[in-house]
């Protein structure tokens, strides 16, 4: 059976439209426990965000965090259940004859809401890591941690 993006290649074991957050009060702290995909086979994720601030200057951050192993993998006793931040690249100037220095650091994203409605904004297609078997996307509230809002996010996944 064919991919629904037009790719021609088989259905992926996991679906393409997944909760990576279900609809919830945030706290100050980034989430405990976050919803755990499956994007093995997919090399894209658009994240659909949904906030309802708390307070004015609400606002809601995210990570992305991805484990090149499947759920309960067993590898070596300090790689049991690794998860790794995305991070952000910025290559340095080329010049001839010189070495170049490029910078790399994981990176966390926020959205401040611009009104006190549910608002709701898309980020991505996003290129996930290459060979990433799991993503999951904890989120904390930044911008006014003593009045959290709320989040609600879905993941749309692509080849």
């Amino acid at each position: 059976m064919p991919y629904p993006f037009g790719t021609g290649d088989a259905y992926p074991p996991n679906d393409p439209v997944q909760t990576a957050r279900a609809d919830a009060i945030l706290t100050a702290a980034y989430d405990a426990a976050p919803t755990e995909m499956r994007c093995t086979g997919f090399k894209f994720v658009t994240l659909y965000i949904w906030y309802t601030r708390g307070a004015g200057n609400g606002a809601v951050s995210l990570r992305l965090e991805v484990s090149p192993f499947s759920a309960g993998r067993v590898t070596e006793a300090a790689l049991t259940d690794v998860w790794v931040q995305s991070g952000l690249y910025e290559s340095d100037a080329v010049t001839p004859g010189v070495d170049a220095h490029s910078e790399l650091q994981r990176e966390d994203i926020t959205y401040e809401a611009t009104a006190a409605a549910r608002e709701g904004v898309p980020y991505g297609p996003i290129q996930l890591a290459g060979g990433a078997a799991r993503l999951r996307v904890p989120c904390a509230e930044t911008g006014v941690p003593g009045t959290p809002g709320t989040c609600h996010v879905v993941a749309v996944f692509s080849t």
